[in-house]
């Protein structure tokens, strides 16, 4: 594995699934299967990122209706042992049965046998006990081998603890990034009480005019340039800094680009100073009363 020196994260032991160390940066693939880049693109992008350390792969059947892990499963053909695959249901889909079928559906795209990681993508009508039920089946049955949600605000977590199993939750994954820190008021900081490690989805911003923001930022630069770093390579280092010594946030960019791809890669080994945190906060600064949950 390239750079044994990066940080890695953990996930717990679960069920029969010893503890597992994973690198603090994977590879996201939202609007991946849509036809925004050719298909060999994204898939050599993503065996790329294989290639350079960034073993997690995350998807959804909700990305672009499948066809995101339809790319996957060709990406990982004849690597699937050097995969991590994280996928997601649909709320509607996550029923006693429902995510068994959807379960089966994605297992079918990805052409594997099992999903490392089965999250429940946010919190719907279906009443949690019977998602965890069903999660606990597909577990037993060998087609996943950890579960845990997405968009899941301090409350739904204390929520899912209270239940039979709730602390075989393997993760929460959130939108963070600089300018959306909303999590650090309480959500992070039950996470960490719990032991819970967090992924980052969108860490370097969704497009638009709050991810130029960030990127054209003086303090950004500024640290970019100490470090001869680039400002999104500072943004997934920021993301990814430890707290209290050790690293729970696990940030999943997306990339086609092979410039990008390795860029991504080369962040993982930025280590940001105190100097360079200060810096930062002040710039964009965490909130002081909890906002509501962002969500993209």
């Amino acid at each position: 594995m390239p750079g044994h020196n990066r940080p890695w994260v953990t996930l717990p032991a679960s069920g029969n699934q010893p503890a597992i160390d994973l690198p603090a940066i994977g590879q996201g693939t939202w609007y991946m299967g849509e036809g925004l880049a050719p298909r060999q693109d994204e898939v050599r992008a993503l065996q790329q990122g294989l290639s350079l350390g960034m073993t997690l792969i995350d998807t959804a059947e909700m990305y672009a209706d499948g066809g995101a892990e339809e790319v996957v499963g060709e990406a990982i053909r004849d690597r699937r042992d050097e995969a991590f695959v994280v996928s997601k249901v649909y709320p509607w889909n996550a029923g006693r049965d429902s995510a068994i079928e959807a379960c089966e559906r994605s297992l079918s795209r990805l052409g594997t046998d099992h999903i490392d990681l089965y999250l429940l993508h946010w919190p719907g009508s279906i009443p949690l006990e019977e998602t965890w039920e069903a999660f606990e089946r597909l577990r037993e049955q060998g087609k996943i081998l950890r579960f845990g949600v997405s968009n899941f605000d301090v409350d739904d977590m204390q929520q899912l603890h209270a239940l039979p199993g709730g602390e075989q939750c393997a993760v929460n994954q959130v939108l963070y990034h600089l300018g959306s820190r909303g999590i650090e008021h309480s959500l992070l900081p039950w996470q960490r009480r719990h032991g819970l490690p967090t992924m980052a989805y969108c860490p370097l911003a969704q497009g638009g005019r709050l991810r130029q923001r960030l990127l054209d930022s003086d303090a950004v630069h500024a640290v970019a340039q100490a470090h001869d770093a680039t400002p999104a390579q500072v943004l997934l280092a920021w993301a990814i800094r430890p707290a209290e010594g050790r690293h729970d946030v696990i940030a999943i960019p997306k990339a086609v680009q092979p410039a990008h791809v390795e860029a991504n890669a080369a962040a993982l080994e930025l280590r940001l100073s105190d100097d360079d945190l200060t810096a930062l906060d002040e710039a964009f600064p965490a909130p002081e009363r909890k906002p509501p949950l962002d969500i993209i």
